[in-house]
Formats: C-alpha cells, sequence, structure tokens
C-alpha cells in the first residue's frame, strides 16, 4: 500500500527527535504546567500573534491543550511538538505540523517561543529540525510558514531557513484586535527546495 493510501493513523512517527540543544517531542501528560508558566512569562509577547494567549489560560486549561495536542498526535490530526532544551530540561516553546493534508504529504509549522529564550536561536533551529524531520520521516512534498505580515521575526525565521516567500494574502483573515490583516506564505516544496 502507498503511503498516501494509508490510513495516517498506522503510520509509525516518533514521538522524539534532538537538534543540537533541543529536545523536540509529543506532548505528554502533565505538560500542562511547563506551558502554563511559559505563557504566563511570555502572555505579553504572544498576546499581538496568538488568538489563544488573548487571557492567561489556568492550569486546567493548559494541561487539556496539552492533553489534546498529545490525543491528536496520537491520531495523526495534528502534531503538537514541544521545544524542551536538552540539557536543563526548560521548556523553550512550542511548535508542530499543523493543517495536515495527508495525501498531498503538506504540512504547515507553526511555532512560539518562552520570551526567555526569544532571540537565540531556538526557534530557527526548532524549525529547521521539524522541516528535516517532516522530510525524512513524513516523506513531505510541501511545507509552509504563515505568519502575519507584520509579525517580522517570524518572517525572518522563514526566510533564514531558505522559505520561498510565494506571496500575501491580502485581509484574509481578523487578527486578534479584530481588524483585517494579511498573511505571508512561505513555502518549501520537494524538487524544488529539497
Amino acid at each position: 500500500m502507498r503511503l498516501n493510501e494509508m490510513d495516517p493513523i498506522l503510520l509509525h512517527i516518533p514521538e522524539s527527535f534532538e537538534t543540537e540543544r533541543l529536545l523536540i517531542r509529543a506532548p505528554l501528560w502533565g505538560d500542562g504546567q511547563l506551558v502554563n508558566e511559559a505563557v504566563k512569562q511570555s502572555i505579553e509577547e504572544l498576546r499581538p500573534w496568538m488568538p489563544w494567549a488573548q487571557h492567561v489560560p489556568t492550569l486546567e486549561e493548559s494541561e487539556v491543550i496539552s492533553r489534546q495536542g498529545r490525543i491528536h498526535f496520537m491520531k495523526r490530526s495534528d502534531l503538537m511538538l514541544y521545544l524542551i532544551h536538552k540539557h536543563s530540561g526548560a521548556f523553550v516553546g512550542s511548535s508542530g505540523l499543523h493543517r495536515i493534508d495527508w495525501p498531498a504529504r503538506k504540512f504547515e509549522i507553526g511555532y512560539w517561543v518562552h520570551t526567555s529564550f526569544a532571540g537565540q536561536g531556538y526557534i530557527t533551529e526548532a524549525v529547521e529540525g521539524i522541516t528535516r524531520f517532516a522530510i525524512g520521516e513524513l516523506e513531505a512534498n510541501r511545507i509552509e510558514i504563515r505568519c502575519d505580515a507584520r509579525n517580522v521575526r517570524s518572517s525572518r525565521v522563514a526566510e533564514r531557513l531558505g522559505f520561498v516567500k510565494e506571496g500575501m494574502l491580502r485581509r484574509d483573515k481578523l487578527d486578534v484586535n479584530g481588524q483585517l490583516s494579511d498573511t505571508v506564505i512561505y513555502a518549501k516544496v520537494r524538487g524544488c527546495e529539497f
């Protein structure tokens, strides 16, 4: 049976892999506390870009998100990944492969970083590792990064890693303030960029 004909739940997908400084892994029961602390400490930096960061979640809400992430990972419907510092065990941020189209092998990488780790290359390292993982383990044909056109730091990650800017969706969604905003689309495509 060809991979694009296989039910994704049958795919063997490693639950963790490493980069130079990071353990990148699927969420586990009990991760809510790590996530909750990171969101609390980073809320002001997250709020302009992340609809889910408009209020500080409770510990219970963070645990629910982590458990849902675990379930989605097991169902292969969304591959949330947590970024853990290999030496200290600190929670660095969250990323993953989202909006998955298994028959086309298309994935979107999303990411956010704990404020105390911002500006140190952790997200670039994580996105590079996740891109390699998607190509090698999941046989990705297309990997996208989408971000608000005003989110310069997110755009720089994509550009730094050789994602090609394909265009901009003008006024395609409401931002966290209810205003129409533009979305920039970057991509890597099998046969072109990898």
